[in-house]
């Protein structure tokens, strides 16, 4: 028979167990962190508050009981006590006082556990509420802070969108200006090998028609103004491409900034609605001692902010390169257009030159083909009246050849005998006078033709320059680019 002085313990005031870990395993979860870290157990003071391992202590309590009697001390346990028959009087351990006061003690005992019991039961509940709260309080935070960062991240977004549109559109207008000025940069290889090949042309030019004059003079200063506007389009060119390559660059750097921005707004807006009902959520044990990051607020923005400087400073170039560009093309149109003007203007005053010069020349040739007709006629004559006095001459000397066979005193000096002799002297004087005359006619004819052939010459030689500068040269001028195909966009 069990002894009244020991009671059974109940069986919930025995500590119950407890698993020693609340989260799940590390190795149950997928997480991008498994591996990087060793697996650290939280330390007891991470247990939860409800864990029984600390208030049911109170409920495994042993009851205090008055002492046995000095004469029930001495039995030893393997001896039988006498039966209560056998006995006059009833055995007892308790007076009823001591049952009362043992009654009393353990209601007190009781109602101060319950009263514990009570208080822990509200302490513990406002202590759950303070956590709740204090938890959703953190949670409510969390999720503002991570809506306000994808809102700054969104900003941004647009910042680099709008950026990258401007930049976009900045380096495709210089491209197209950079076509036109290769394409204005071929167009001056035509004029230059026009003006070249009428410096080659004229080179054909006979005689004294080879002269340096004004048009050769504009056309070399048309060469001179067309290379340099060459070697102008060229630098240019060069610092385009040299524009195109830091535009891409910094085009390059926004795409790369907004495509980061962009996972990094998707990840947080993601973050920003993640609940306590969502899926996919998970204990990640450790991840709060991992700090992965590289930058700051101000340094994030400042990177941003120097990548948008620096594509608007690329833009800012890119723009005044364009209009340096075009400027440009126009001076370099306005200045080819006005030299191929004046080379013209030139051209035209040397042909009106040198076909009055023709002119002239025909006109004398046509009076010294006139004079050489007249010339070649007087000769005739002057020959015909030379041949004319041969009659009298004879005459005359025939007579005085007869008179000098008259006889003794016949031979008489008389005025017959002196017109005779005068008459002579008269026809020799006049034929060679004559003769005189047509050596000197000759002399004339020779000049006459010299003349004429020295003015055939020349007319050849100013046709030959009239059909180089006129045909040839004035011809090929035709093609010469205008302003407009200089200026002509894409």
């Amino acid at each position: 028979m069990e002894s009244v002085s020991f009671p059974l313990t109940a069986k919930f005031a025995h500590p119950r167990s407890f698993p020693t870990r609340f989260l799940p395993a590390v190795h149950a979860m997928a997480s991008s962190y498994r591996n990087r870290f060793p697996y650290r157990p939280l330390p007891q003071s991470y247990s939860l508050p409800w864990m029984p391992s600390t208030y049911y202590k109170t409920a495994a309590f042993k009851t205090t009981l008055a002492p046995f009697s000095k004469s029930s001390q001495g039995i030893a346990a393997g001896e039988k006590l006498p039966s209560i028959y056998d006995r006059a009087t009833v055995f007892t351990q308790y007076t009823p006082e001591d049952w009362y006061k043992s009654n009393q003690t353990n209601y007190k005992e009781a109602e101060t556990s319950q009263k514990n019991a009570e208080r822990l039961t509200v302490d513990t509940s406002l202590l759950i509420d303070d956590k709740y709260q204090q938890t959703r309080k953190t949670q409510v935070e969390s999720t503002k802070n991570l809506g306000v960062r994808a809102n700054d991240i969104a900003f941004w977004k647009s910042e680099l969108c709008r950026e990258l549109d401007e930049m976009i559109g900045e380096t495709n207008t210089l491209t197209d200006v950079k076509s036109r000025l290769e394409r204005a940069l071929m167009e001056l290889e035509a004029p230059l090998q026009v003006a070249q090949e009428c410096l080659l042309h004229r080179e054909k030019r006979m005689g004294i028609d080879l002269v340096h004059d004004d048009v050769e003079k504009q056309l070399f200063a048309e060469v001179d103004v067309i290379r340099s506007c060459q070697e102008k389009m060229q630098q240019f060119l060069e610092k385009a491409k040299g524009q195109l390559e830091s535009n891409w660059a910094a085009q390059h750097k926004l795409e790369k900034d907004l495509a980061n921005k962009q996972v990094a707004h998707r990840i947080d807006d993601k973050c920003h609605h993640l609940m306590n009902t969502s899926q996919g959520i998970g204990y990640y044990r450790g991840v709060e001692q991992i700090d992965a990051t590289v930058s700051v607020p101000e340094s994030w923005t400042k990177f941003t902010n120097d990548n948008i400087l620096l594509s608007q400073s690329k833009r800012a170039a890119s723009a005044k390169m364009r209009d340096d560009i075009e400027n440009l093309l126009v001076s370099a149109a306005n200045e080819t257009w006005q030299q191929f003007n004046t080379v013209n203007v030139a051209f035209t005053n040397r042909i009106a030159e040198t076909t009055d010069a023709k002119r002239k020349i025909q006109t004398h040739l046509n009076k010294t083909l006139r004079e050489i007709f007249q010339i070649e006629k007087n000769i005739e004559d002057i020959k015909k009246a030379i041949r004319d006095q041969g009659p009298p001459l004879k005459v005359a000397q025939t007579r005085l050849d007869e008179r000098t066979r008259r006889p003794n005193m016949e031979l008489c000096r008389d005025p017959a005998q002196l017109r005779l002799v005068n008459e002579v002297h008269d026809i020799s004087q006049t034929v060679q006078t004559l003769q005189q005359q047509l050596r000197d006619s000759e002399v004339t004819l020779q000049a006459l033709v010299h003349a004429k052939s020295v003015l055939q010459h020349d007319l050849a030689v100013k046709a030959n320059s009239l059909f180089i500068d006129q045909e040839k040269c004035m011809g090929m001028r035709k093609t010469f680019p205008s302003t407009t195909r200089l200026l002509a966009p894409s």
